[in-house]
């Protein structure tokens, strides 16, 4: 199976298909990722039905998900949110789940109480490919942590191509997403309810299993974050583990130790943390 067609999950089943640093400068964000060995796809700019919606982005394409850089564009209300929250810190605001039905997770966030916005239909122009993906949003209030969302994927070949995934570093995948809150239990009760997902306990965490990746919930991987409850940070899968960690501190950035691998702080042109 061609690797974009392993971005749609089965019927009944759920990815972690991205995260997104919202950036002030896209253009110094995506420099620092291309010196750690990253191919980046092209600037390109999101419109729903023909106009601006209100963003412009650019994407490190994986195996499994992506990481998405995001910065605002023009006014319009997701870019008076976007640049409300980078002014409480630039960083990790955006986690997306991957879904075979955009209108059927509607109806049951419905049910559920998150009062979803209408199902959007966003295009975008990348490299000349049109690249088009239904979404879903519950109410803005609804996820303190972020903008929490659902993704349809409906031309992943345009975006998971061969130059996209050409990557220097050896890192192939998007694992786990990491969630701060100061009541792990409660947040992660919430998390459940919206993905639909069973939360149970890891140590002094919770954990959420999808079919691919995972989401973990706690009150200390950052404990010096100051805006709370928020997306942290992510895991990401490296073939060469060693030899990425090392050329992130080769680059100035503070690695530490960690139970699962190495802590990667990243420079306040991105914001959050590594795992890897």
């Amino acid at each position: 199976m061609a690797i974009a067609d392993r971005q749609k999950p089965p019927p009944g089943e759920l990815f972690l298909d991205h995260v997104s640093h919202f950036v002030p400068d896209l253009g110094a964000a995506a420099g620092f990722l291309e010196k750690l060995g990253f191919t980046l796809t092209a600037l390109s700019a999101q419109t729903v039905e023909g106009r601006p919606a209100g963003a412009s982005n650019r994407c490190i394409m994986l195996e499994e998900g992506y990481v998405e850089l995001l910065t605002p564009t023009h006014d319009t209300p997701i870019a008076q949110r976007m640049r409300a929250r980078m002014a409480q810190f630039v960083g990790v605001h955006l986690a997306c789940f991957g879904t075979p039905d955009a209108e059927g997770e509607h109806a049951r966030l419905a049910a559920h109480g998150f009062e979803p916005q209408p199902v959007v239909n966003l295009q975008r122009k990348v490299e000349g490919r049109s690249v088009r993906f239904k979404v879903v949003r519950p109410d803005p209030g609804a996820m303190p942590e972020g903008r929490v969302q659902y993704v349809e994927h409906l031309s992943p070949e345009a975006i998971w191509t061969a130059r996209s995934l050409a990557h220097a570093n050896g890192v192939t995948g998007l694992q786990a997403l990491f969630v701060v809150a100061d009541d792990a239990v409660e947040t992660a009760a919430r998390w459940a309810r919206f993905t639909g997902l069973l939360p149970r306990p890891q140590g002094d965490a919770v954990v959420l299993e999808a079919a691919r990746g995972r989401i973990l919930v706690g009150s200390h991987w950052i404990p010096s974050l100051a805006a709370r409850p928020a997306l942290a940070g992510y895991a990401l899968a490296c073939r060469h583990p060693r030899a990425f960690v090392a050329r992130c501190s080769e680059l100035g950035l503070a690695v530490h130790k960690a139970a699962a691998g190495h802590a990667i702080s990243l420079p306040p042109s991105l914001g959050g943390v590594w795992l890897v």
